[in-house]
C-alpha cells in the first residue's frame, strides 16, 4: 500500500481490536456477575423469560410460607381442641359414676356436679383464648354464617366445613331437593280396640329397636291406649315411640334411614291361630315383624349427596357442607326444596402462587362453646350445668348423656377435619409447590445464569484474539512508516 489517507489495514486491525476487547468485557461481566443476561441486549427474548419465572419463583415462595403459616393456624386450634376432648372424656366418666345412685351420696353428686361446672366453664374459657396472632379460633370467628337454613325451613342442623366465598361479598346459595324421603321403620299390631286374644289370657311380644330390647305382656281386653303406654314407658331405652290410629298400634323407630329398625314378635301365649302383627296398615297378620328406615335421597346444588337418614353431604373442592333435615317438616317429601345462603366466615388460606378464587382453600372452625356443643335433638353441653335439664344431681344423665356423645363426636369430627386438612390439603400442596420450584428455578437457571465452562472458554479464546489483534495492529501501523522511506 503506499495511499497515506487511509490506513485500511490498520483500521481492519482497530475494528478487530475494539470488537475482541467488547467481547472479553462481556465475558468477564458474566463471570464477575454470575450471570449470562445482564441486560437486555444481552438476550431479550431470554430476558423476557428469566423476568417471567422470577416472579413465579417469588410467588410459589410466598405460597410455601402461606402453606406453613396455615398449618401454624390449624395446630394451634387443634391443640385446643385435644384439651377439649380430654375435658369431655372425663364428664362422661363423672356422670356414669354419678349414674349409680343408689351408691352415691348426695354429697358426692353435688361434688361431681361442681367439677362438672369447673370443666364447663374451662370449655367456654378455652373457645375464647385459643388464638393466633391476636385472632380467636375456636369463638366462631371462623364459622360460616348462613341465611334461610334455621329450623323453619326445614332443617334441624346445617354445617359448612368448607365453602369458597366470592371476594365481592355476593351469598352464595345452596339449593337442597329432597328427592326421596326419609322414612322410620314402622310394625303394626292389629289387635282392636282392646286387645283381643279371644279370652285366651295373657300374650307376651317382644319389641326391638336400634338400642336395645323389651317383653312386654298384654292380658286380653287391655285397651290399645295402655299398650301404647306400657311400650313407650320402655320407648327411649329402645328407641321406638308407639301411637294409635283407630283399632291400630304403630310402633315406629325414633330415629330415620336404614340404621333403625323395630322387629316385632310373639313370644307366647297367643290363642290357636290368631295372629296380630304386620308390616303395613292392612294385609296379612304374623308372629313376627320386622321393618327397616330408608335414608332419604338429596340433591345438594344439583349433585347427588351421600345420605345417612335425615343427613345428607357433598364434599367438593369447592364446597364441602352437610345438612339435616326436620324429618316432620314439609321438606321430607318428595321433590320438595330449600335454599340456604352462605354470607360469610370461615378461615381462607392461598396456598397457589396466583391470587385467584382456583388458588384458595377455605375451612370451617366451629364454635367451640358449651352453649354450641351437642345440637338441638339431645341438647347442648350448657344443660349439664348445675339447675340445667341434664345436671347430674337432680337432671336427666339420659340425656346428660346423650349430649356428651354428641358433643364427643362433634369435637372428634372437627379435630379429623383438622387433620386431614393439615394432611391431605397443606402437606400435598407444599410437596407440590417445592417440586414446582426446584423446576421453574431450573428452568430460570438455565436461560439467565452463566455457564462458567463455557464462558471461561470464551474468555480465553477472547484474551487470545484480542492480543493477536493488538499485534496485529502494531504490524500495521509500523507497515506505513516504508512511505517515508520513498522520500528519503
Amino acid at each position: 500500500m503506499s495511499r497515506v489517507n487511509f490506513f485500511v489495514s490498520s483500521m481492519v486491525a482497530q475494528r478487530l481490536v475494539t470488537g475482541n476487547t467488547r467481547q472479553l468485557a462481556a465475558s468477564l461481566e458474566r463471570l464477575s456477575t454470575g450471570y449470562r443476561i445482564n441486560r437486555g441486549g444481552d438476550d431479550p427474548a431470554g430476558l423476557i423469560a428469566s423476568e417471567s419465572m422470577r416472579g413465579d419463583l417469588r410467588g410459589i415462595s410466598a405460597a410455601l410460607s402461606n402453606a406453613e403459616r396455615a398449618e401454624q393456624v390449624v395446630n394451634i386450634a387443634e391443640g385446643g381442641l385435644q384439651e377439649v376432648s380430654s375435658m369431655l372424656v372425663e364428664m362422661q366418666g363423672l356422670v356414669a359414676a354419678t349414674a349409680n345412685d343408689a351408691g352415691m351420696s348426695a354429697d358426692e353428686r353435688e361434688a361431681n356436679q361442681m367439677q362438672i361446672d369447673s370443666i364447663l366453664s374451662t370449655i367456654d374459657r378455652l373457645s375464647g383464648s385459643v388464638s393466633f396472632q391476636g385472632t380467636k379460633l375456636l369463638n366462631g370467628n371462623f364459622d360460616y354464617v348462613l341465611s334461610g337454613g334455621g329450623s323453619t325451613s326445614g332443617f334441624v342442623d346445617v354445617t359448612v366445613n368448607g365453602a369458597k366465598l366470592s371476594d365481592t361479598g355476593a351469598v352464595r346459595a345452596v339449593t337442597v331437593q329432597v328427592t326421596q324421603s326419609a322414612q322410620r321403620a314402622t310394625v303394626y299390631m292389629s289387635a282392636g280396640a282392646s286387645f283381643n286374644n279371644n279370652n285366651g289370657g295373657t300374650v307376651t311380644f317382644e319389641i326391638t329397636g336400634n338400642r336395645g330390647s323389651q317383653q312386654f305382656a298384654f292380658a286380653s281386653g287391655t285397651t290399645i291406649a295402655n299398650v301404647a303406654t306400657a311400650i313407650n314407658s320402655f320407648g327411649e331405652a329402645m328407641g321406638v315411640s308407639a301411637t294409635t290410629s283407630g283399632s291400630l298400634l304403630m310402633v315406629r323407630s325414633t330415629g330415620y334411614g336404614t340404621d333403625s329398625f323395630v322387629r316385632m314378635r310373639e313370644v307366647s301365649g297367643g290363642a290357636t291361630g290368631r295372629d296380630w302383627l304386620r308390616t303395613a296398615a292392612t294385609g296379612a297378620n304374623s308372629d313376627t315383624v320386622q321393618d327397616t328406615g330408608r335414608n332419604a335421597t338429596m340433591l345438594i346444588n344439583g349433585m347427588n349427596a351421600t345420605t345417612n337418614g335425615l343427613v345428607g353431604r357433598i364434599s367438593t373442592d369447592g364446597l364441602d357442607i352437610a345438612v339435616t333435615i326436620n324429618g316432620a317438616n314439609g321438606i321430607n317429601v318428595n321433590n320438595q326444596t330449600r335454599t340456604i345462603g352462605i354470607k360469610s366466615g370461615g378461615a381462607d388460606f392461598n396456598l397457589s402462587p396466583d391470587v385467584n378464587l382456583a388458588g384458595k382453600v377455605s375451612i370451617g372452625f366451629d364454635t367451640i362453646t358449651t352453649g354450641s356443643l351437642g345440637n338441638a335433638a339431645a341438647g347442648f353441653l350448657s344443660d349439664l350445668r348445675s339447675g340445667g335439664a341434664a345436671n347430674v344431681q337432680s337432671g336427666n344423665l339420659t340425656k346428660a348423656q346423650e349430649i356428651l356423645d354428641a358433643a364427643t363426636k362433634q369435637v372428634s369430627a372437627l379435630r379429623g377435619r383438622l387433620g386431614a386438612f393439615s394432611k391431605t390439603v397443606i402437606g400435598s400442596t407444599v410437596n407440590s409447590l417445592n417440586v414446582a420450584y426446584e423446576n421453574v428455578a431450573a428452568a430460570e437457571s438455565a436461560v439467565r445464569d452463566t455457564d462458567f465452562a463455557r464462558e471461561i472458554a470464551s474468555m480465553t479464546r477472547n484474551q487470545v484474539l484480542q492480543e493477536a489483534s493488538m499485534q496485529a495492529l502494531r504490524v500495521s501501523n509500523g507497515s506505513q512508516g516504508m512511505i517515508l522511506r520513498l522520500l528519503g
